[in-house]
């Protein structure tokens, strides 16, 4: 839970202060997450204790390589980070990797050196994550990431798009026969890779993907819920499939309902596409995903964002999630630098006095996981697969971009 002594909030405008916290934030994974054998750890308790060694989450171990990478190109008076950047773009080449398919393990069990597979479903999620990490290892000065940067986006247009809806289909069999489950957020981190593909490569063609999807999933998908919000699960045709999951709150990558992380995290991305490609459309939509999300899922009694809700609006899922607010918190500043908007501002500012005093853990670092409503942590794993304190090391980064040097 949070600690009963909070640091008085520090000025979140100042980019030392964001440095500083991604710092402190790394600092809970830094040595301790470290396996010599191979890879990082995936699961840890909130002092940092590993509570299970051996298994090994695809979506973890490509966010340690954005995590490291992004770490080794802002603290480079810091060796270790590029080091570790070095061993976990290692470990996915080697344990995740499966030369037969072509394709990568989507969860394994590491003993000490020998990978065994768990689960060889071939998500597109997972590849959209495995390009994002070459592309950033890329950047941090790893060679060697480029020509499987290639390879990678090569897998996802051979197996998984589908050029009659200008999408990605989701998920496979190790024998690459496409599942019918269709889904938004696959595509959502598509974009994301092929936003950093672009910036790692300055080829046109990640941008020309980028936008593509964008301007579907944002636009024409949209016109089949409400004309503003983004369902997140589809039938085969693309038609929206509103029972997918329904009353299975388990999932934690195809949640059922409206999602409003997802329309604030899906602002920030038409945001940094926008950069590279001015069109009308994606400020626009930017701005009206961002207002749908608060004026939806904000709690006014607790603060923070609530997970999901219904196609009639009524919340679904009241519990709160880090990535929530960690992508809302970028999206602010991204429309507050480019609108010049008060609003927006204020919004940044109110989500960090909630989040530094209710989700920071000032004691061990990291933010924890998962509230309850009340804000009340429910759990005492702080980093089980799928966390690693991306969203919440990446959201200060999306912020260093557009605050004054």
């Amino acid at each position: 839970m949070p600690t009963s002594i909070t640091p008085p909030l520090p000025d979140f405008h100042q980019r030392q202060v964001l440095l500083d916290h991604v710092r402190h934030t790394l600092g809970f994974y830094h040595p301790r997450a470290r396996d010599p054998s191979g890879g990082f750890h995936h699961f840890l308790k909130d002092d940092g204790r590993v509570f299970d060694a051996r298994t090994r989450h695809l979506v973890s171990s490509t966010r340690y390589v954005f995590l490291w990478s992004m770490a080794a190109r802002h603290f480079p008076d810091e060796p270790a980070y590029l080091d570790h950047a070095r061993h976990a773009v290692t470990f996915l080449r080697q344990a995740h990797h499966d030369p037969a398919s072509g394709g990568y393990l989507w969860l394994l069990d590491w003993d000490q050196g020998r990978a065994t597979a768990l689960d060889r479903t071939q998500h597109c999620y997972g590849l959209a994550f495995v390009l994002l990490a070459y592309a950033h290892a890329l950047m941090a000065g790893i060679g060697e990431a480029c020509a499987w940067l290639d390879e990678t986006f090569a897998l996802m247009e051979q197996r998984f798009w589908q050029a009659e809806h200008g999408l990605y289909a989701d998920e496979a069999g190790p024998d690459w026969v496409l599942a019918p489950y269709r889904g938004q957020n696959a595509n959502m981190h598509a974009v994301e890779a092929c936003l950093a593909a672009y910036e790692a490569t300055q080829q046109v063609r990640f941008l020309d993907r980028a936008e593509q999807v964008a301007s579907h999933i944002v636009r024409r998908q949209t016109a089949l819920t409400d004309g503003l919000m983004i369902w997140e699960h589809y039938h085969r045709d693309w038609t929206p499939d509103w029972d997918y999951n329904k009353g299975d709150m388990s999932n934690i990558f195809r949640p059922w309902g409206y999602q409003p992380g997802h329309f604030t995290e899906w602002a920030k991305l038409l945001l940094l596409l926008e950069r590279q490609r001015p069109l009308p459309w994606l400020l626009e939509r930017a701005e009206a995903l961002f207002e749908r999300a608060f004026d939806k899922a904000w709690d006014p009694v607790h603060q923070g964002l609530y997970y999901g809700f219904g196609p009639d609006f009524a919340i679904c899922d009241e519990r709160k999630y880090h990535w929530v607010q960690c992508e809302s918190l970028a999206t602010a500043a991204l429309l507050g630098h480019r609108t010049g908007k008060p609003l927006y501002w204020d919004w940044y500012e109110r989500l960090w006095r909630y989040c530094w005093t209710h989700w920071v853990d000032h004691r061990h670092g990291a933010w924890f996981r998962l509230l309850s409503r009340a804000n009340v942590s429910t759990t005492d794993e702080k980093s089980p697969a799928g966390k690693v304190d991306y969203h919440t090391t990446g959201a200060c980064y999306d912020i260093l971009r557009v605050l004054p040097r």
